[in-house]
C-alpha cells in the first residue's frame, strides 16, 4: 500500500528542525532554546521570565545608580545640601524600576542632606552663621593684606616696614581707620620709552602727574593736613627690565603722628551739592596756582595773562554755583557768595589789563584779598564740609 501523501496545504517541516512530536535533538543552544535568543526574540526567556543578558533587556543586577552616588557625593559636601536631598529622592524610585543597586548610598544621601539642611536653618535663627561669616570675611581681609608696594590699589592705607622713602616694597595693608603712614590715590603707567629712563624722569612724571592724581582724590583742600605731602612708588632699573612700567601714587605723613582716618573726598565719599561746590570753587586755586616763577618787572605778559586766567576762573565759578539748584539751607550763603565772586572777578580783571609792572604790583595785593570770600565757610558748613581755611605759611609767620 502507498504512503498516504500529505494534504495540499501542508508543508514539509524544514530542513534542520524536528519532525512533528519529535523532541528537539540536544545542540549548541541548550536549555530546550531554539535558537541564540529563544523563541520570545533578543534578550527575552519566555512569559514571566526575569530579564536577559542581551543589550536590550532591563539593566543588570549590579549596576549602581547615577543619582545615588551625587546624592551621596553632595550630602558629604556639604555645600548644596538640598541638592543631596533631591538627587537622593530621584534615585530611590529609579533603583526600584531598573533593578539597579545604590539603596544605601541615597539613603545615606539623603540623611546627610537633610542634617546639613537642619543646621543651615538653626545657624540662621540663631545667628551663629554671622559670626562664621564675620570670622570669614576677617580672614580674607588678612589674606588680602600686600606685602608690596607695587600690588597697592586706590584707596588702600598702609604701614611701611622701615623708613618711607627707602627703596623698599614691603608694606602692610591697614584699615584707614587705624592709624597709618601713607594712603594710595592712584596711579598709572609710564609709556613713551624704550628703555630706562632714569629716576630724574621719571620723576618729572610722577610730580605732576601724582599732583594732578592727589588733587583729584582729595578735592576738600580745607580738609586737608598741613603735614601730609605727595609720594609715590615708581619703577626700579631691575623692575623694569621685568616689564614693570607702574608708578603708584599716595599721601604720606611728614613726620609726627600717623594719619587715621581717610583723606578721601571725591564722587565715591560726596553728595552731589558737595561735588559739585568743590569742583566749582577748586577752579580757582588751580588758577591761583599757576602763577609766573617770574616778577611782573621780568616778565609782565605772562603775569599779566596769569591774571586773567584767575579772572575767567572765578567768572566761571561765580556762574557754576548760580546755575545750581541748592539744598534750602545753603541757598542765602550761596548768594552771599556769587557776589563776593563777582566783586573778585571785576578786580582780577583789572590786574589783567595793567599798563606796566608798577600798575600791576599796585593792584596785586588788592586783587589776592579778594579771594578771601566771606560766605564760602558759611556755605561750607550748611553743605557739612570743612568750614576752617587752611593757615597758610605767610599767615602764621605774621
Amino acid at each position: 500500500m502507498e504512503p498516504s501523501q500529505p494534504p495540499q496545504d501542508s508543508q514539509p517541516p524544514r530542513q534542520g528542525w524536528p519532525a512533528p512530536g519529535v523532541p528537539p535533538a540536544p545542540g549548541p543552544y541548550t536549555s530546550g532554546t531554539y535558537g541564540p535568543y529563544g523563541p520570545y526574540g533578543p534578550g527575552a526567556a519566555g512569559p514571566g521570565a526575569g530579564p536577559g543578558p542581551g543589550p536590550y533587556g532591563m539593566p543588570q543586577q549590579g549596576t549602581t545608580n547615577g543619582m545615588a552616588i551625587a546624592s551621596l557625593v553632595s550630602g558629604i559636601v556639604c555645600c548644596l545640601p538640598p541638592l543631596g536631598l533631591i538627587f537622593g529622592l530621584i534615585a530611590l524610585p529609579q533603583i526600584r524600576k531598573r533593578n539597579q543597586t545604590g539603596k544605601g548610598l541615597a539613603v545615606t544621601g539623603i540623611v546627610l542632606s537633610s542634617l546639613s539642611c537642619l543646621l543651615i536653618v538653626v545657624g540662621l535663627v540663631s545667628g551663629a552663621f554671622g559670626d562664621v561669616w564675620r570670622g570669614f570675611q576677617k580672614g580674607m581681609d588678612e589674606a588680602a593684606r600686600s606685602d608690596s608696594a607695587f600690588s597697592l590699589r586706590t584707596g588702600q592705607c598702609y604701614n611701611v616696614d622701615g623708613e618711607l622713602e627707602a627703596e623698599t616694597s614691603e608694606v602692610e595693608v591697614v584699615d584707614c581707620a587705624k592709624p597709618h603712614e601713607g594712603e594710595v590715590t592712584g596711579g598709572f603707567k609710564l609709556t613713551g620709552f624704550s628703555k630706562w629712563p632714569g629716576e630724574t624722569s621719571i620723576d618729572d612724571i610722577a610730580a605732576k602727574r601724582c599732583g594732578d592724581i592727589g588733587n583729584a582724590y582729595a578735592l576738600d583742600s580745607w580738609a586737608f593736613p598741613e603735614s601730609v605731602y605727595d609720594f609715590y612708588y615708581m619703577p626700579s632699573p631691575e623692575s623694569w627690565r621685568l616689564g614693570d612700567r607702574a608708578v603708584t601714587c599716595s599721601f604720606v605723613i611728614d613726620g609726627g603722628d600717623p594719619m587715621k582716618g581717610s583723606l578721601r573726598a571725591d564722587k565715591t565719599t560726596l553728595d552731589a551739592h558737595q561735588l559739585h561746590f568743590l569742583t566749582t570753587m577748586n577752579r580757582i586755586d588751580d588758577a591761583l596756582g599757576e602763577e609766573p616763577e617770574d616778577d611782573a618787572e621780568e616778565d609782565l605778559a605772562a603775569n599779566k595773562a596769569w591774571a586773567g586766567k584767575v579772572h575767567d576762573a572765578v567768572t566761571a565759578a561765580s556762574r557754576g554755583l548760580k546755575d545750581h539748584s541748592w539744598p534750602a539751607a545753603s541757598t542765602t550763603d550761596v548768594r552771599g557768595l556769587v557776589k563776593e565772586l563777582d566783586a573778585s572777578a571785576k578786580q582780577w580783571d583789572k590786574l589783567a589789563k595793567s599798563a606796566d609792572a608798577d600798575a600791576f604790583w599796585e593792584l596785586y595785593d588788592q586783587a589776592y584779598a579778594e579771594t578771601s570770600w566771606h560766605s564760602e565757610p558759611k556755605v561750607r558748613a550748611t553743605l557739612k564740609l570743612a568750614a576752617t581755611a587752611p593757615v597758610s605759611e605767610s599767615d602764621s609767620s605774621a
